[in-house]
């Protein structure tokens, strides 16, 4: 993989970004695959659920607010290194106790990934790290091998997750409980992982590499989160972003594994498959959004490919049964995730240099607090398959409200003002 072209350029730093976003999204993918299982399992109701995930994004948002906004001033590496220990307790917690108050408590403190996704203050410091590591032509690519890399993570993560748990249930006669507790554990060990490599990172990351003056955290947030010269576009920008997370959170990667497992009654192991073919097909495409956008644009490719994936989307529960319901998921994957890298390189593409990390901790902030607030509503839901059908509809309906708007108000903007 490192062969490519777009990726030999890259430094030592750059490469070790690479390698830190592969584990993460294993992680990721490894946990969301049975995360909704495991809670039921350990006695949460399904509004408690709801609220449980609620509280996870929205704990996600407040925590990568505060560190992606201070970390061109205070450091990319520290925060980066924080992000991974707030990984680590949550992981550790979450296999620990069944106690509600505990664990929103810990949900939104830590760093849990109930969607698959980027979730915390990695993607956004790493994408601002790695456009100051590479060209600005050479961006876009970057971004996409960097898509590929976690989508191809998180679909060996889920199914990792489905064999492992097939094993120790059917094999080692564990409980269902006791197995996805392993995984649990898992995730947080992942965490101590990204702790050491984040660790090795150099000054290269930074943009201020002479650390020896004394850094006013708060004075951070009186200059407009970061961006004194950018704040409208990326504000304009984090508005949709938020509507598209908003119907994103509808169908997060947990509750459409939750979906099948009690729609089609399919097994841990056989989902562990099927989502691993659904990020492969979706990391794949995002090295064709990037010659895409190189032809027709950015904004024209994250629009053109976004809106047919979700009327595919929509589709899904519409199936008479799992073949196709399958079948339809995994078309629906060869476009869902191709404005991902075109989306990122945009949002790098419009501010300044030393406004990335804000500007990418901000939209991205945006994404995680309009996701944030969906499973309050699809928490009553879950224990009936016919009304969390519910979820795809929405879900699909609103991510086309955005690209409409997304095209409308930004087809022309290709630089901040």
């Amino acid at each position: 993989m490192f062969r490519s072209q777009s990726l030999s350029i890259l430094s030592q730093d750059g490469r070790l970004l690479f390698y830190t976003r592969t584990i993460r999204l294993f992680a990721y993918g490894f946990l969301s695959v049975i995360l909704i299982i495991y809670l039921t399992q350990i006695g949460l109701s399904k509004t408690q659920i709801g609220f449980l995930l609620t509280s996870t994004l929205l704990g996600d948002a407040v925590i990568s607010l505060w560190m992606t906004t201070i970390a061109d001033r205070v450091g990319r590496k520290r925060m980066l290194i924080v992000g991974s220990i707030l990984m680590v307790v949550a992981g550790i917690i979450f296999a620990l106790t069944n106690n509600i108050v505990l664990l929103i408590l810990v949900a939104t403190i830590g760093v849990i990934s109930p969607g698959g996704n980027e979730v915390g203050p990695f993607l956004a410091i790493e994408q601002a790290s790695l456009s100051h590591l590479v060209s600005d032509q050479m961006r876009t690519r970057v971004f996409a091998w960097y898509a590929l890399v976690g989508a191809t993570s998180t679909a060996i993560g889920a199914l990792c997750t489905g064999f492992l748990v097939q094993v120790l249930t059917d094999h080692f006669q564990w409980t269902l409980l006791d197995s996805c507790r392993v995984v649990v554990f898992g995730y947080g060990a992942i965490g101590v992982v990204l702790f050491i490599l984040f660790n090795r990172l150099s000054s290269e990351v930074e943009i201020l590499k002479d650390r020896s003056t004394k850094i006013n955290i708060f004075a951070v947030f009186k200059d407009r989160f970061g961006l004194p010269h950018s704040a409208k576009t990326v504000l304009k920008l984090s508005m949709l972003f938020t509507l598209d997370s908003f119907a994103g959170g509808f169908i997060l990667q947990s509750i459409v594994a939750y979906w099948f497992y009690i729609r089609f009654g399919v097994d841990p192991v056989v989902l562990g498959g099927i989502f691993f073919g659904i990020n492969v097909l979706s990391g794949l495409s995002a090295l064709v959004s990037a010659r895409l956008s190189s032809k027709i644009g950015l904004i024209p490719t994250m629009v053109f490919t976004h809106i047919p994936a979700n009327l595919l989307l929509i589709l899904v529960p519409l199936m008479p049964n799992l073949s196709w319901a399958i079948t339809i998921y995994l078309l629906r994957s060869t476009m869902a995730q191709m404005d991902v890298p075109v989306r990122q390189s945009y949002t790098m593409a419009v501010v300044t240099p030393e406004e990335r990390s804000a500007a990418a901790g901000v939209t991205n902030i945006a994404r995680t607090l309009g996701m944030s607030i969906s499973p309050i509503f699809i928490g009553p839901l879950l224990g009936h398959a016919e009304l969390l059908q519910i979820a795809f509809f929405v879900g699909g309906g609103l991510k086309i409200v955005y690209d409409l708007l997304l095209y409308k108000n930004f087809r022309h903007i290709t630089k901040a003002n």
